[in-house]
C-alpha cells in the first residue's frame, strides 16, 4: 500500500508515530510523512532546522515531507495556538501540493492539537483516500482541563471543529475503550470506532544484545522512584513534588525525573527552593537509551492530574513501563487506573493526593527486592497479551488495507470491544 501520515510533530521528536512508520515501511509498505519542523519540547527548532527546513528528508525507508510554521515557544497560549493553526494552513496548502499521487490510506496521529485533522481532510477531498484518524487526546476536554482555554466561546468552538474532523474522518481509532463515549457524543457512529491502543517501541522489548553503557548520574544507596517522560500540566508536578518534601526525611528513598516539558524549569526550581535533595532532574535521553534508564529505577511513577478526560486516558508511557518489567505507581484514575490494577504490576493512589501517593512510595521502600521483581513480571507478562506491538500493527495493517472492518452499511452499531 501507498500510505501517507499527517502529524505535526515526528522525528527527530520523539513520539510513538515515528516506531509506527518505521514498522510500516518495515511491512514493505511505501510511507510519505506530511509534517512540521521539529521544536518539541524546548518550543525551538532543533539543530539543523529553520526557516530554510531541510523541507524533504528520508526516515527509517520514509519520504519526509515538511512544511514551515512557527516554533511552539515555552510560554503556552497564544503562541503555542499560532504554532498549531500555522501547521495546520501550511500543511492544508502546501501539503496540497507536495502529496502527489495516489494514497490507499491517510493516518492521522493526534495526541494533540486536533487541528492536525484539517489537512488530511484536504488531502483525503484530492487524493480520494480514507482517514483513520488515531485519537489520543480529547479536544476540547483536555484543553479545558489543562486551563490552556478558559472561555467558553472558545471552547464551543473547538467543540465544533471536532465535530467536523470527526465527521469527515472515515474511521475514528482510540487509544482506550472510555474514548468511545466521549467520541461518540459528536454524533459519530459507534460502528466507525475502532479500539487502537499504544504499544512499546522495539528498544524496550528486544534491546540490542551489546550496547556501551548510558552515561547517566549516579544515585545513593536506595529505592528509586522514577517519572519518565513529559514534564507537563497534565502530568501534575505539584502533587509529586508536595509527595516528595513529605518524604525529605528518608534517605533510603529517591525521585528522579527524566524528561523535560512545559513545567520542568517550574519544577526544578521548586525543588531548588524547598531544599529537596531527594529530587533529581536528569534531563531528557533519546529513546534508545531509555531502556537503560528505566533499569535503574526500583519503581516507576506514572501521574495525572483528577479531571474526568484524564480518568478515559491511558498514558502512553504505561506500556513502555509495562514492557521493561518494572514496578508501577500510578497516581490516576479511571483507564489508566484499571491497567495498573489489572496487570498487577503496582499499586494507584487518588490523583492529586499527596499524602497517598507519599504512601504509596513509602511502601515500596519498604517492600523486599524480590516482591518488587514479581511485580515487574506481572506487567511485562500483561503487556505481551494486550498491547504487543506486532498484533497491534496486524491489526492497522488489516484496517487499512480494508479488512476486518465493521459493516456500517446495516444493522445495528457493534461494541468498539467486539473489533478486532
Amino acid at each position: 500500500m501507498r500510505l501517507l501520515v499527517v502529524t505535526q510533530m515526528f522525528w527527530p521528536e520523539n513520539f510513538r508515530i515515528n516506531d509506527l512508520v518505521a514498522g510500516l515501511v518495515e511491512r514493505g509498505h511505501e510511507v510519505v510523512v506530511l509534517t512540521g519542523l521539529p521544536n518539541y519540547p524546548k518550543g525551538s527548532w532543533f539543530a539543523g532546522y529553520g526557516l530554510r527546513g531541510p523541507w524533504t528528508e528520508t526516515h527509517a525507508g520514509a519520504r519526509v515531507l515538511r512544511v514551515p510554521m512557527i516554533p511552539r515557544g515555552r510560554g503556552g497560549g497564544v503562541r503555542l495556538a499560532i504554532n498549531y493553526l500555522s501547521f495546520a494552513v501550511a500543511a492544508s496548502f502546501i501539503g496540497a501540493i507536495r502529496c502527489r499521487g495516489h494514497f490507499d490510506a491517510i493516518f492521522v496521529f493526534e495526541p494533540s492539537p486536533v487541528t492536525v485533522g484539517l489537512p488530511a481532510i484536504v488531502l483525503k477531498h484530492l487524493r480520494d483516500a480514507p482517514i483513520f484518524f488515531w485519537v489520543l487526546d480529547l479536544w476540547p476536554d483536555s484543553v479545558r482541563a489543562v486551563g490552556a482555554v478558559r472561555s467558553e466561546w472558545v471552547l464551543g468552538a473547538i467543540g465544533r471543529l471536532v465535530r467536523y474532523i470527526y465527521r469527515e474522518s472515515d474511521w475514528i481509532l482510540v487509544q482506550s475503550p472510555a474514548f468511545v463515549d466521549a467520541v461518540r457524543q459528536f454524533g459519530v457512529d459507534e460502528r466507525r470506532i475502532l479500539f487502537f491502543p499504544s504499544w512499546a517501541e522495539p528498544v524496550f522489548t528486544d534491546p540490542p544484545a551489546r550496547r556501551a553503557a548510558v552515561a547517566r548520574p549516579s544515585l545513593p544507596p536506595g529505592r528509586c522512584i522514577m517519572f519518565a517522560g513529559n514534564i507537563g500540566v497534565a502530568q501534575d508536578f505539584p502533587t509529586i513534588i508536595d509527595a516528595a518534601e513529605r518524604l525529605r526525611d528518608r534517605k533510603d528513598l529517591h525521585w528522579v525525573v527524566v524528561g523535560d516539558g512545559r513545567m520542568g524549569p517550574w519544577a526544578r526550581e521548586e525543588a531548588v527552593r524547598r531544599r529537596l535533595v531527594n529530587v533529581h532532574f536528569w534531563g531528557s535521553y533519546p529513546l534508545e537509551d531509555m531502556p537503560d534508564i528505566l533499569a535503574a529505577a526500583d519503581v516507576l511513577l506514572v501521574t495525572l492530574k483528577p479531571d474526568p478526560v484524564f480518568a478515559r486516558t491511558i498514558p502512553g508511557k504505561v506500556q513502555a513501563y509495562l514492557a521493561v518489567g518494572r514496578a508501577v505507581i500510578g497516581m490516576l484514575e479511571g483507564e489508566g487506573a484499571r491497567v495498573i490494577q489489572e496487570a498487577g504490576c503496582g499499586t494507584t493512589c487518588t490523583p492529586g493526593d499527596a499524602a497517598a501517593l507519599a504512601a504509596a512510595a513509602g511502601a515500596f521502600a519498604e517492600m523486599s527486592a524480590d516482591r518488587i521483581q514479581s511485580l515487574g513480571r506481572a506487567g511485562k507478562a500483561y503487556y505481551a497479551s494486550h498491547f504487543e506491538r506486532r498484533m497491534l500493527f496486524d491489526r492497522l495493517e488489516a484496517w487499512m488495507g480494508g479488512r476486518g472492518l465493521p459493516d456500517r452499511s446495516q444493522g445495528p452499531a457493534r461494541e468498539v470491544s467486539d473489533v478486532s
